[in-house]
């Protein structure tokens, strides 16, 4: 009986002291990503990064800067490029004239709905893409493994589209889609498909700003869900 009760009590401490190594180590790990360098995260886009028809702190990259901050890291720096009606031109244009740095710890990078809508050329996409993410690579201080790429949302769902030919929408949001993500792959950069997020609204319209055709701070945050680990993975040390 006395070496039973010695054995129960010796197999209690241990259970004990298991628990506080647990403890300690989840503390160290908090306390590692808390006291980790600061995140400087750069946007680049058009409507759908600046957040046209909502309040802009509810966009999506000061979601996604918020959503970081949650989980202990420290984000110092959202730098946004972007504006309504850009195309892959204008947001080459709008780098240029802003000079962003080559430091940032994370850049994201959508665009050409517009360049859809006006029925630009797709090979102009094509060249113009692709020089879009060497330079967002150069602003990732040379790192193609920081910058991550965000498919482009199909608007033909919503009601500013239904007397647009939704379907053909559908159709070249796919292309232009697929040559972000070919030549995403090219440079071994991140692609995430946010594309069947934002068909939801076809029967939600909660996730559309008031305009109903650009994404609700709600849809954002769906967005977010389906970004963080991606975006965690390439932020964690």
């Amino acid at each position: 009986m006395n070496v039973s009760v010695k054995s129960i009590f010796k197999f209690l401490q241990i259970l004990f002291l298991a628990f506080l190594l647990s403890n300690c180590e989840s503390k160290v790990k908090k306390n590692a990503s808390d006291s980790a360098e600061p995140v400087s995260y750069l946007a680049l886009g058009d409507s759908y990064t600046i957040g046209t028809g909502i309040d802009q702190t509810n966009n999506y990259p000061n979601q996604l800067a918020d959503s970081l901050s949650t989980l202990g890291f420290q984000v110092d720096t959202t730098q946004i490029i972007a504006t309504n009606g850009w195309t892959t031109t204008d947001l080459k244009n709008g780098i240029a004239e802003n000079k962003p740095p080559s430091d940032f710890d994370l850049v994201s990078l959508l665009i050409g709905v517009n360049n859809q809508y006006q029925w630009l050329d797709i090979e102009l996409y094509r060249a113009e893409f692709r020089e879009l993410l060497e330079q967002a690579v150069e602003f990732a201080g040379g790192k193609s493994e920081n910058v991550f790429v965000i498919s482009i949302p199909n608007y033909g769902v919503t009601p500013f589209a239904q007397s647009k030919d939704p379907e053909t929408i559908r159709r070249k949001i796919k292309e232009y889609n697929n040559i972000a993500e070919e030549i995403s792959n090219e440079f071994d950069i991140l692609f995430i498909n946010i594309t069947p997020i934002s068909e939801m609204a076809a029967n939600d319209l909660s996730l559309l700003a008031s305009d109903e055709l650009h994404p609700s701070a709600k849809m954002y945050s769906m967005w977010i869900e389906e970004m963080l680990p991606t975006v965690t993975q390439i932020i964690e040390p």
